[in-house]
């Protein structure tokens, strides 16, 4: 348990989903852990854990030595203008896991100085199975292996310099997306070969999970994997072959590129 007092600033999906893995991972006590939103009455469910839900953020982080900035990005500077005389530079560090916002932004906006993390994590973040990347600026070694410990218990983290965080962006965050709409179209097929759509679904869904697991835990590469399941003429193959002449990789890789030229862009 970390012993830290956090305040998130921002109680929407994703604040919320950070406060509930934090608290089912036991890295924190609900009492250590305040969570701010205009509307407080939507994180009853936190409070009836123990967190403190407050709508004052000045107020949050007065006490806390980790502030969580889980805003929408248009908010983000009039927030923490209003906040700035409320950081210390000695004693708090800052974790923003808004999407688009440079730790040059974050640093001039608060503090020089001032500990300043960068978080992209996934919606997988609500069960604790999130892909989080992380880039930071003036943290100590100390505080960069408590932010990665933090996230460790929300999924698995992997830190990077900040010039890919749109990169990581497109490959985790939309990732996931992508991800769906592969198995949503597995089940589609399932279907139409003859399945139920709720056993469809499930199949899928844990086809998808057990082929992660197996690049994860024993660190292969995807072709190996595919090679033990494509013998000579089999309906694998036949099947992989018909996707890629359909343009299966290409559509992907070009979907990828797409994201991140619209991030590139805005």
């Amino acid at each position: 348990m970390s012993g830290k007092k956090i305040a998130i600033i921002g109680g929407g999906n994703l604040g919320s989903a950070i406060a509930e893995g934090l608290l089912k991972s036991g890295f924190s006590q609900a009492s250590d852990i305040t969570i701010t939103k205009r509307n407080i009455a939507t994180l009853s469910a936190l409070r009836e854990q123990g967190v403190h839900i407050e709508s004052d953020n000045a107020k949050a982080i007065s006490q806390a030595e980790v502030v969580v900035i889980a805003l929408k990005p248009y908010n983000v500077k009039e927030v923490l203008s209003e906040l700035r005389a409320s950081f210390d530079v000695e004693k708090q560090i800052l974790i923003s896991v808004v999407t688009g916002v440079l730790l040059d932004d974050l640093e001039a906006i608060t503090l020089p100085g001032l500990p300043i993390f960068r978080a992209m994590p996934n919606t997988a973040i609500a069960i604790q199975e999130s892909m989080t990347c992380i880039c930071h600026r003036n943290g100590t070694a100390e505080q960069v292996a408590f932010v990665q410990k933090m996230f460790d218990q929300l999924g698995v983290t992997v830190n990077i310099d900040e010039k890919l965080m749109d990169a990581a962006t497109v490959l985790g965050a939309c990732g996931i997306a992508y991800a769906f709409r592969f198995i949503r179209a597995n089940i589609q097929g399932g279907i139409e070969i003859g399945f139920d759509v709720r056993t469809a679904n499930l199949i899928a869904a844990q086809t998808v999970k057990g082929a992660a697991e197996l690049l994860i835990r024993e660190k292969r590469h995807p072709e190996e994997e595919i090679d033990k399941v494509t013998t000579p003429k089999g309906c694998t193959i036949a099947g992989l072959n018909e996707m890629e002449h359909q343009g299966f990789s290409s559509s992907l890789i070009k979907g990828i590129m797409a994201s991140y030229d619209k991030i590139l862009k805005g």
